[in-house]
This record gives structure tokens, C-alpha cells and sequence, in this order.
């Protein structure tokens, strides 16, 4: 099967839905499809003799995307386009929400659904931002989503429901040669018998930054030694509000007195965020929209056995068992936070169940399964 991912964001653009399609590719190649990526940006060294095919055609993602799509697609003769859509990864222009009415005449368009954020419209367009998504679920052959909580939403709306698909872990455990975990800590900076919380991914308003800054003060007035690890690139290339936000945590790092216990790694290669990860004694991803499967950073912290703190979710998925494979707490609250990591500080055998758990959990989305599941999904279109 000759299969077309449109994605406006890939690497070596930072991003998970690029990591993600990348990702996807190669494992629907391992799978038998003849799976390549169109996209935009500047051409990149091995595009085309590399282990996926990128076509970097696309001049922008406004309107005229339209036919830098179309003319892509008629070129390359796809038996199936699949969207990886995700707001702000097209600038949150309506244009791409669009394109698969006018072409789903010409070519089956799949539309995956990383997250439901709404395009800018005009101001004031209120309720018709979403309806621009809902209408790109609605002309798609098919939705795909990757949470229970975009399923949620979206099964009542559509005549057939959205296709359950989970995200995999777009950062496998492949440390540098040599990986000592211990020399890596004190490379690192961290001390003696001091306690390593990661935190990975980008930070934006959804993620809960200043609730783990809050966190980490509380924890060390409890006279705690603990130290926090921001590990990667810090906004990444799409979403331009990430700035504003970073600049809050920052301040807010300055205004509690912790910066001495902050790291930041910034960007740096997937060997050395598996090093960064399998050196820490605990991740925290306090989402304020709690614990979700679409989160790139947490499938990270699953796959590397890490033993994960998070948030509950409106809607908790049933793989999902506090105490046994993760740590929930409220969202929004820095002392529950707190008190639920000192616990676990104290409690080396509970830290120990809650890392096995998450080896198992991550065994659940494995990406050639996902590549499977995905290649059903056209199979029924085609």
C-alpha cells in the first residue's frame, strides 16, 4: 500500500507530532507499506535516500497549501493521505481543516487527531473554531484520535466513530556507548544521595510548569535533597505562546530561590534524553488537563521504566492504575504534589512497583502494533 502522512512539522524541527510521524513511517514500512512524509521547510541531506522519504513541497500552510498539496499528491499517486493534525503545527490556519472536502474527491484522506486545539478564524469566530475541526473529522474518510478524551468528543458528533489509536514513544532507550548511569548523574551535577526528578518535554500553559516549580520549593522546605531535570528543547517550533510561558516558570524559579537545583539540558539527541531519563529517580508531568496516552513525554518516561508522578485526568483511561504503574494526584495542586513525591522518596520498594508497572504500560504501544492498527484502518477504506 502506497501511503501519503501530511505533516507540517517534522524533524529536524522540534515536535512530537513530527517524531511522531517519523516514527509512524518507518514502522508501516517495516510493516510492508511504501509509507513516505510530504511536509514543508527547507530541503534536509538524505530526504530522499533516507530510511523514510520526505517531500519537502509545501511553500506554507496557509491557503495556497491547497495546491502545493494537491500537485504533491497527484505526483506521488498515494493510495491513501493521512493528516497529522495538530493546531498550532499549521500556525492554527483554518486552511488544512479545509483541504480534505476538496480533496477527498481525488484521494481517501484519514485525519489524525493529535489533539483537538482549535484554529484562529477571526476575531471573536468563537464556536466556528470548532467547527472547523469538527469539519475536518466530518469530510475525512476517516478520524483517527489517540486519547479517550478526543474519542469522547468526537464518537457522538460523527456518523463513524473515530478510530482509537495510541501514540508510541518516539525516544527509545538507546543511551550513548559507555552509558554509565551513575557517571552520567555527576556529569550531570547531581549529588550524592540526592533525588532526581525529570520533567520532559515542552513547556506550555497545559503542562503545569509552575505547579512543578511550586513543587520543587515545597519540597526542599521539607529539608528534602532534590534537584529537577528540564530535559530537551524548551518551546519547540510551533506553538509561539510557549515563549510567554517559559518566561513565567523562569521567573517564578527566580522568585522561589531554586535555581540552584534547576537543570536545564536543552535540546540535545535522543541518545542523550534516554540517558537523562534512565539517570533520574522519578518523572513529574503535573498536566493541568491530567495524565493523558497523547503525550509524547510520558510515553518516553513509560519506556524507560521510570516511575511517573502525574495528574488525574477527567477521564482516566482504564490501563491506568495509581500506585501499581503511576502516581496520580489533583491537577493544579503543588502540596499534594509534593506530598505524594516525598512519599515515594521514602518509599524505595513503592518507586520500584511503580517502574516495573510502567515497563509493562509501555509494552501496550509498541509501534509496530500501532503501525498495525493503522494499516487496518486504511485497509477498510480501500
Amino acid at each position: 500500500m502506497r501511503v501519503c502522512l501530511v505533516t507540517a512539522e517534522y524533524p529536524p524541527q522540534q515536535g512530537g507530532v513530527g517524531d511522531y510521524t517519523r516514527e509512524l513511517a518507518a514502522a508501516l514500512r517495516r510493516q510492508g507499506a511504501d509509507a513516505f512524509v510530504v511536509t514543508g521547510g527547507a530541503p534536509v541531506a538524505g530526504d530522499a535516500a533516507g530510511p523514510v522519504p520526505v517531500e519537502r513541497c509545501i511553500r506554507g500552510w496557509g491557503w495556497r497549501a491547497w495546491w502545493d498539496l494537491d500537485r504533491a499528491l497527484r505526483r506521488l499517486a498515494p493510495q491513501v493521505a493521512n493528516v497529522q493534525y495538530q493546531a498550532a503545527a499549521y500556525g492554527l490556519h483554518p486552511a488544512i481543516n479545509l483541504w480534505p472536502r476538496r480533496a477527498g474527491r481525488r484521494w481517501p484522506i484519514v485525519v489524525t487527531f493529535h489533539d483537538l486545539r482549535v484554529p484562529y478564524l477571526f476575531p471573536k469566530a468563537g464556536r466556528l473554531r470548532f467547527r472547523a475541526v469538527l469539519e475536518m473529522a466530518r469530510s475525512a474518510r476517516r478520524a483517527i484520535v489517540t486519547n479517550i478524551e478526543d474519542q469522547a468528543v468526537l464518537a457522538p458528533l460523527l456518523a463513524q466513530p473515530p478510530a482509537l489509536i495510541p501514540i508510541g514513544s518516539n525516544i527509545h532507550p538507546a543511551p550513548p556507548p559507555g552509558f554509565d548511569r551513575e557517571g552520567w548523574r555527576r556529569k550531570a551535577g547531581a549529588a550524592e544521595g540526592e533525588t532526581v526528578l525529570a520533567y520532559f518535554g515542552f513547556l506550555n500553559e497545559s503542562k503545569g510548569g509552575e505547579e512543578l516549580v511550586r513543587t520543587l520549593a515545597g519540597l526542599r522546605q521539607r529539608g528534602l535533597a532534590v534537584s529537577l531535570w528540564m530535559i530537551g528543547g524548551q518551546v519547540g517550533a510551533s506553538d509561539p505562546t510557549n515563549q510567554a510561558y517559559l518566561a513565567r516558570v523562569r521567573q517564578l524559579i527566580g522568585e522561589l530561590g531554586v535555581e540552584p537545583w534547576v537543570r536545564w539540558t536543552g535540546f540535545v539527541s535522543p541518545a542523550e534524553v534516554s540517558a537523562y531519563l534512565l539517570s533520574a529517580d522519578l518523572c513529574v508531568l503535573p498536566y493541568r488537563d491530567g495524565v493523558s496516552f497523547r503525550r509524547g513525554s510520558l510515553m518516553a518516561a513509560l519506556a524507560h521504566g521510570l516511575p511517573v508522578v502525574s495528574t488525574v485526568p477527567r477521564l482516566l483511561p482504564p490501563e491506568i492504575q495509581d500506585g501499581q504503574n503511576m502516581a496520580l494526584v489533583p491537577p493544579g495542586d503543588a502540596e499534594a504534589l509534593a506530598g505524594r513525591i516525598a512519599a515515594l522518596i521514602g518509599d524505595p520498594a513503592a518507586r520500584a512497583r511503580l517502574g516495573e508497572g510502567a515497563r509493562g504500560l509501555a509494552r501496550r504501544f509498541e509501534w509496530d502494533g500501532i503501525a498495525r492498527r493503522t494499516l487496518e484502518v486504511y485497509d477498510a477504506l480501500l
